[in-house]
């Protein structure tokens, strides 16, 4: 039996992936702000929403289609943008990629991404949306925006609330960098992990791919904290496609945001991974769907690890949902087998927990009452 049969969960992929990696990579991956206290801030207030069981209703029919912008995303969910992803794996960036065009759902290129933004598009089938980060001056920001631009993208992920990067102390006490640098105390954990660090080793050192650009360097560290609303103004004028702005808790900034003409928001703690203290965003998200009304795009991402977890955020008025670390620890417990056996568990338990709750479609169908 594969290690990918052992998926039936999402827990399940956690508790193999932290067999697997080296300890830095996995509390790279696994880790949040500080004490982690918003993780579970996160994690306690999704376990909260209940879902109301209704009976006697033909469910034999489900659709997991949801309109998307001006197309059909083939589930309700999609892929988050993560930074480095293949250190889960080799290829696990190409993974992804797959499982969208596949499933026909946006994969989220960060800005760090260890493949190139062209080459995951392609693979990704146009499927694909690119996530940048504003840092320094912005020029180098802008400048990415022009090649995403030229490469074919039609939307544009702006994360906003990193103006400084977390202090997340798991992966402090680790050493770990980006760009990845192995010192001693990293060698020793690699060689504790050799089916990790063999198969690493023979598909090379994993690099922030889009920054390989004549005069252009990254650093993670750098602030990020010049970007302002004139920022966002300049960035809404020269990007011609869809704009969403991803990291918003706050229902007044949705407002306002609106009102400047992004196309979307997305309701994201940036999955506890940048200000402790904030509050749980499954709870954010209601108040920010009652102020910008019924039909304004509205996303959601942090803390998600089921299928159900995605009912209840539709529920709290989101109209599509992302993935992110899971899919990660799919990709180190099962490799690509892994990934799509995680994914198929994720839709069987969204499609259960709609035939549970009397639902046929989430795309149509008014979700008042499902919520008990």
């Amino acid at each position: 039996m594969g290690r990918a049969a052992h998926i039936h969960s999402s827990e399940d992929a956690r508790r193999l992936a932290r067999r697997r990696l080296p300890w830095m990579v996995f509390d790279y991956i696994d880790g949040a702000a500080g004490g982690e206290a918003g993780l579970r801030r996160n994690r306690d207030a999704l376990d909260a929403i209940t879902l109301r069981p209704r009976i006697l209703r033909d469910v034999s029919q489900r659709a997991l289609e949801v309109p998307l912008f001006d197309q059909t995303a083939g589930r309700p969910f999609g892929i988050a943008p993560m930074g480095m992803c293949n250190l889960s794996g080799p290829g696990a960036d190409l993974m992804l990629a797959r499982l969208a065009a596949k499933h026909r759902v946006p994969l989220g290129i960060s800005t760090v991404a260890s493949t190139p933004m062209e080459r995951l598009l392609e693979v990704a089938q146009g499927h694909a949306w690119f996530q940048l980060y504003f840092s320094g001056d912005g020029s180098g920001s802008f400048r990415l925006v022009d090649r995403a631009a030229s490469a074919g993208f039609d939307v544009l992920v702006l994360t906003v609330d990193v103006p400084e990067v977390g202090r997340r102390p798991r992966e402090l006490r680790h050493g770990f960098t980006m760009p990845f640098r192995i010192g001693p105390r990293q060698f020793l954990d690699f060689a504790l992990h050799p089916r990790w660090s063999l198969a690493t080793l023979a598909a090379g050192r994993p690099e922030m791919a889009n920054f390989q650009m004549p005069g252009f360097t990254f650093d993670r560290t750098e602030s990020r904290a010049k970007a302002d609303w004139d920022t966002l103004k300049r960035l809404r004028e020269t990007w011609k496609g869809r704009l969403v702005v991803k990291g918003v808790l706050d229902a007044e900034d949705a407002v306002a945001l609106k009102a400047e003409g992004v196309d979307a928001i997305q309701v994201s703690s940036h999955g506890a991974r940048q200000l402790e203290s904030a509050h749980a965003p499954i709870l954010a998200l209601r108040r920010i769907r009652e102020a910008v009304g019924e039909d304004y795009p509205l996303f959601f991402d942090s803390g998600l690890r089921s299928g159900e977890d995605v009912l209840k955020a539709f529920v709290q008025g989101a109209q599509f949902a992302f993935f992110g670390r899971v899919l990660q620890f799919a990709i180190a417990a099962g490799g690509e087998e892994g990934l799509n056996r995680l994914w198929d568990v994720l839709t069987s338990e969204l499609s259960i927990a709609m035939a549970q709750t009397g639902l046929t479609d989430l795309g149509t169908t008014p979700l008042d009452g499902v919520a008990a």
